[in-house]
C-alpha cells in the first residue's frame, strides 16, 4: 500500500527547518524509524538547494513524500529549470557538499524536468531488503 503526503513551503530560510520537522512527522506516523536521519539530512539538503537555487522570486518549492511496502521516495519541486549535479567541494569552501551528501545517503537519486517548468530532485531509500529504488 502507497502513501504519500506533501507540503508548500514558502521560499524562506526557516522554511528548511519546517521541511525536517514535515518529513520527520511524516516517517513517525508511517513507523519508520530506521532511516529516519538519513532521510531527514536529505530533505534539509534538497530543500536548501531549493531555497538558494531552484525558486524563481516570489515561488516556493514543494517537499513530497511516498512510501511503499519498500521503499520512501522523497522529491523536491522548484522552479527552475537548471539541475544540479553533485561536485567535489574544495576544502575551503563554504557550501557544495550538498548532492554528494544525498549521493552518500539515499539508495538513488536523480532530477528531472518538471511541465510547464521548473524541475523534481528526489531521492529514494530502501525500507526493506533487497529492493531497488
Amino acid at each position: 500500500m502507497t502513501k504519500t503526503t506533501q507540503r508548500f513551503f514558502e521560499a524562506r530560510p526557516e522554511s528548511v527547518g519546517q521541511a525536517r520537522s514535515f518529513a520527520s512527522e511524516a516517517l513517525t506516523d508511517w513507523g519508520l524509524p530506521d532511516r529516519a536521519e538519513d532521510i531527514r539530512l536529505c530533505v534539509s539538503e534538497l530543500v536548501t538547494n531549493a531555497l538558494v537555487h531552484g525558486t524563481a522570486p516570489g515561488r516556493g518549492f514543494l517537499v513530497k513524500l511516498d512510501i511503499d511496502d519498500e521503499v520512501v521516495r522523497l522529491e523536491v519541486h522548484d522552479s527552475r529549470s537548471q539541475h544540479p549535479q553533485a561536485r567535489q567541494a574544495a576544502s575551503t569552501d563554504t557550501s557544495g557538499r550538498g548532492l554528494v551528501l544525498v549521493d552518500a545517503l539515499a539508495d538513488g537519486w536523480g532530477v528531472h524536468g518538471r511541465t510547464p517548468f521548473g524541475k523534481v530532485v528526489w531521492s529514494c531509500f530502501k525500507t526493506a531488503e533487497g529492493t531497488t529504488p
